[in-house]
Order: structure tokens, then sequence, then C-alpha cells
């Protein structure tokens, strides 16, 4: 009983399915009056459900994440570490501001790649907005933490975006003299970032990381009830695919 209750409440009361629910009877409501809008509002609800199924959202960020293979074997010089979004001013250990959850697990990796290859550190990412905070130093404090000297921790704290990432982490790259970087950031976003490096001329072993979707697929019918979570995963996905198609139209 409790599972079913469950059910009802996430699909029909919590957005986005409460939405879908409205739109679909506001689109009834137009088609009865024969108002132009309602296959407008029905459309507009059949797309909110599709992208608010984890069928459809992880369709979408498998396709993203099944591109690279973090390898066993990784060899290189040094590693970079993409940031993902911080927090300004939340309390945390020797400081403020928190790593999101992406950067988090980017960062979990980055730190667990230091102590199997113990090379250099390069964290990338700066302050993007006024109330979020500068990831670079902030995943460099909680490196230091984890002990991880702070003498092999290079940060980059001015990129903005991924195509920043790229062009100010080369310039580090070449003031250092590295060769062979590896590049660790979120599956998803890997094959975007890759392109941004290539832009700029810097080839890198990628180590993809932070996976939102297993290896081996299988459904139930909780991949078919719209949740926030599957569309908030619908629109980091299509936010890659776009940012792709940036970098075919405009390197």
């Amino acid at each position: 009983m409790i599972y079913f209750l469950k059910f009802i409440y996430k699909t029909f009361i919590l957005p986005p399915g409460s939405i879908i629910l409205l739109l679909l009877i506001l689109s009834f409501w137009g088609f009865k009056r024969k108002n132009k809008l309602s296959k407008f509002i029905c459309a507009i609800a059949i797309l909110l459900y599709i992208f608010s199924t984890y069928f459809i959202a992880d369709s979408l960020m498998s396709s993203l994440e099944k591109k690279y293979t973090p390898k066993d074997n990784v060899s290189g010089d040094v590693i970079i570490m993409l940031g993902g979004g911080a927090t300004l001013d939340t309390p945390n250990i020797n400081g403020v501001g928190h790593l999101y959850g992406s950067a988090s697990n980017r960062l979990l990796t980055v730190a667990q790649l230091y102590y199997k290859i113990k090379v250099p550190i390069i964290v990338s990412g700066g302050q993007v907005y006024d109330f979020t905070g500068n990831e670079a130093d902030i995943a460099k404090r909680i490196l230091i933490n984890l002990n991880i000297p702070e003498e092999v921790i290079i940060t980059e704290d001015k990129s903005l975006n991924t195509d920043e990432n790229a062009e100010f982490t080369k310039e580090l790259l070449d003031k250092y003299g590295f060769e062979k970087p590896i590049l660790v950031t979120s599956a998803f976003h890997m094959h975007r970032a890759l392109m941004g490096f290539q832009s700029v001329g810097v080839s890198l072993e990628p180590f993809p990381t932070d996976y939102y979707t297993n290896i081996k697929r299988s459904y139930s019918i909780y991949h078919f009830i719209p949740t926030a979570d599957a569309l908030h995963e619908s629109s980091i996905a299509l936010k890659e695919f776009v940012g792709i198609l940036k970098e075919k139209i405009l390197p």
C-alpha cells in the first residue's frame, strides 16, 4: 500500500507530473470548446512527459557517457580537473563553500588518481556568478584536506565555461611543460570538453567519472513515471548536445 501511495504522490502531486496533468486537463477542456491552443498545450504536455521519464533521460545521457571509458593503466604527467559549480558561503571544514555534486565526484576521482600515479593536479574553474564560489580555490582547499600536498596543486581560477577551461589550462600546460595531461570531468561532459581542448591544440587522455547511467540497462515501470530528477537529467544531456553542436559549427 505504501508503494502505491508513493507512486500516486510522485506521479500526480509532485511536479512535473502535476504540471503534465494540469496541461492535459487544459488541453481536453480546449478540445471540447474547439480552442486552437488545445493542440499546442497537448504537445507541450507530451514533450514534458517524454523528457521527464528516465526511459528517455537515461537514453540521452547514456549516449554521451558511453563515448569514453577510463583506462585501468592510465598514465600521464598531470591531472586536469574541470570545475562544475560551487556554493559561495556555505560552512565547510577549514573554510566556506562546497562543490556541487558533479564537481565533488570529479574531485574524488582526481584524489584517487593522484594517490595512484602521483602527478601534479591542475584545477580549472573560476567564479561563474556573483552568488557562486570560486571553484578552483574551493577544490584546492578540499584536496589539501585530503592530504594532497599543496605544492602539487595548480589552480586556474579565471575560466567561466568549458572553452575558457581549455584556453586558460593550455597556458598552464605550456608554462610548466606538461605533455601528457589526463582530463577528469563528468562522463556526460567529456566529449564536449575534449572538443574544447582540441580546438586550442591540446590532446588529452580522457578519464570520465560522475556517471548517471549504468552500463547494463534495465527497465521497470519507474522508468516511465515523470520525475523532476529525470527532467533534470534530460536537461543536462540536451545542454551537452547543444554545446557539441556549437563546437562543430563555431569551433
